[in-house]
């Protein structure tokens, strides 16, 4: 086991003050200390108050005693600094306060271990770097039960500390999110994630988490609105939403004059379903099984998902050759009303979009032959859904960054290896994605 060696320098050690950044606390470097892993520093406070915290009377110094604080790591390795703080009695008689340790408030709060920069740096590895718990604590040096607990406390103070954190939020996004895979604990597996989509929407910035419910229903979300302020729901304009009817029922009843808007991703993955199960029943009917190497339809089942445009010559022939065949009708009508979607979308002007998406719609509902069913299923879902999906082409508002937050949670799950406690991973996502990197500079 390795011994510190305490190295004495000048006081105050101006280049070790440099170096290490301990002016920022309010201390100065008297020793150094290599005990391997661990860099022990020996500081004193630069000014001490020497007024009593019961009666504000001055006070005279008793003794010395060491207070050891976890910082942060220097040159890949934990530090400690052992600050060298008085310990004061009061000279008035009728105060309470007999003895007490002085405060060195701004290197850390009394009675923590750790430095108020500490914190910080663990939110902005988290936030940021999207480190781990366990990759943090092992930076530190401390427990990964300690590091957490820094976290979860200071993200809890950012998020139900800042008044104006909901301000300006015209633009929601809301999707369901599943958290977990293990079934039987009694807790959802799925939670509705709330998304502030204004900046986005706005070119100022990304999109940010705003929070997560357990969940995933009309109450889930509606509970989550009614509880904000009616002056955030008067200032929600647009909500995007994927076709789940829960979410627009909770958007109508709490956000009522707010627009809802369905996704395009979602609208094309519904046709994109209908296709599937139209060449699923076709597929049936004309070789009695599901599909295998070697089938026809089963062959082309990705090919027929891609968009016309970026389909090779090639590739192009034998869909062609496919579909064309007699038996294959109905899945080239379903395949042809697909595509019209997806070309919808790609028009430059909106208000063209806006008008060719709305006949496409109006056709598919009233103009789709017989014996195709999943056609007429998609026709009646887009006509219940079309003003959601046409007000998409004038807000201009996509579900799109909510999914990418979506994907970016799955990504910390992944660093995490897994959550248990559904409070954790909702404040941890938080840190992870809710813009709270300004924040976290301001500590």
């Amino acid at each position: 086991m390795s011994h510190p060696t305490v190295t004495p320098v000048a006081a105050p050690n101006l280049v070790a003050d440099t170096i290490c950044r301990t002016a920022e606390l309010g201390l100065s470097i008297d020793n150094a200390a290599d005990a391997g892993d661990v860099t022990h520093l020996y500081c004193h406070p630069v000014t001490v108050d020497l007024s009593c915290p019961g009666c504000g009377q001055g006070c005279r110094v008793r003794d010395h005693v060491e207070r050891r604080l976890t910082d942060l790591p220097i040159a890949g390795h934990p530090s400690v600094l052992h600050v060298r703080v008085p310990r004061l009695v009061c000279g008035n008689g009728d105060c309470n306060v007999a003895i007490f340790r002085a405060s060195i408030p701004q290197a850390a709060d009394d009675r923590q271990s750790v430095t108020r920069r500490v914190t910080r740096w663990i939110l902005q590895r988290m936030a940021t770097d999207g480190m781990s718990v366990k990759a943090c604590a092992r930076g530190l040096g401390i427990g990964w039960k300690k590091t957490c607990t820094l976290a979860l406390s200071a993200c809890r103070h950012l998020t139900g500390g800042d008044p104006g954190r909901l301000d300006h939020v015209r633009v929601l996004g809301v999707d369901e999110h599943k958290w977990k895979h293990v079934r039987g604990d009694g807790t959802p597996g799925f939670v509705t994630v709330i998304v502030d989509l204004t900046p986005q929407v706005d070119g100022v910035g990304p999109a940010r988490l705003l929070d997560m419910v357990p969940g995933r229903s009309a109450d889930a979300f509606g509970d989550w609105l009614a509880a904000r302020p009616k002056r955030f729901r008067d200032t929600v304009k647009t909500v995007t939403m994927d076709g789940y009817s829960g979410y627009a029922k909770a958007a109508s009843e709490q956000v009522g004059k707010a627009r809802q808007v369905m996704d395009p991703f979602h609208v094309v993955h519904l046709a994109a379903g209908k296709l599937d199960l139209c060449r699923q029943r076709v597929q049936n009917e004309t070789l009695g099984h599901r599909g295998r190497k070697g089938d026809p339809l089963y062959g082309i089942r990705r090919l027929m998902l891609t968009r016309r445009s970026l389909v090779t010559p090639a590739r192009a022939e034998r869909l062609d050759e496919v579909l064309t065949a007699e038996e294959h009708v109905a899945v080239q009508l379903t395949w042809d009303f697909y595509q019209e979607i997806i070309a919808a979308y790609d028009e430059p002007v909106a208000g063209d979009a806006k008008l060719r998406m709305f006949k496409l719609i109006k056709r598919i509902r009233s103009g789709v032959p017989r014996g195709l069913g999943e056609l007429a299923t998609l026709g009646r879902t887009l006509w219940r859904k079309r003003t959601a999906i046409l007000a998409y082409f004038d807000t201009g508002a996509s579900n799109g960054p909510v999914e990418a937050i979506n994907g970016r949670l799955e990504h910390l799950r992944g660093i995490a290896l897994g959550f248990r406690n559904l409070e954790h991973y909702i404040l941890r996502s938080l840190i992870h994605s809710g813009g709270l990197r300004g924040a976290v500079d301001a500590l």
